[in-house]
């Protein structure tokens, strides 16, 4: 079994940042791929970024060259720097373990459903 648990969002403005924490815990091992979701009120899930156990990552491109997903293999703790932030980027975010593919796809998520509880982030203009 695999608890992940979320930290670090919060209100900020446009243009500010924010970066979230998810603590891992459990069986997790190295080989996982890990990612990050969003839901904003009365949208379908989305996913923001995913990154692989050699490094590789994917985004999708609404975030490109804004976020960064990485990850502390020692601590188990994946990490989603956001910069630039705008008011669309308001959403619950969720980190997930394990996905079926390792890159932002649509209807991609965790095999074994291994989401957080997420950590909402909001963004005023």
């Amino acid at each position: 079994q695999v608890q992940l648990v979320e930290s670090g969002g919060g209100s900020v403005q446009a243009g500010g940042s924010l970066r979230l924490s998810c603590a891992a815990s459990g069986y997790i091992y190295s080989s996982y791929c890990m990612g990050w979701f969003r839901q904003a009120p009365g949208k379908e899930r989305e996913g923001v970024a995913a990154i692989d156990s050699d490094g590789s990552t994917s985004y999708a491109d609404s975030v490109k060259g804004r976020f960064t997903i990485s990850q502390d293999n020692a601590n188990d703790i994946l990490y989603l720097q956001m910069n630039s932030l705008k008011p669309e980027d308001t959403a619950m975010y969720y980190c997930a373990a394990d996905l079926w593919e390792c890159t932002v796809v649509a209807g991609n998520g965790p095999r074994d459903n291994w989401w957080g509880q997420g950590t909402q982030v909001t963004v005023s203009s």
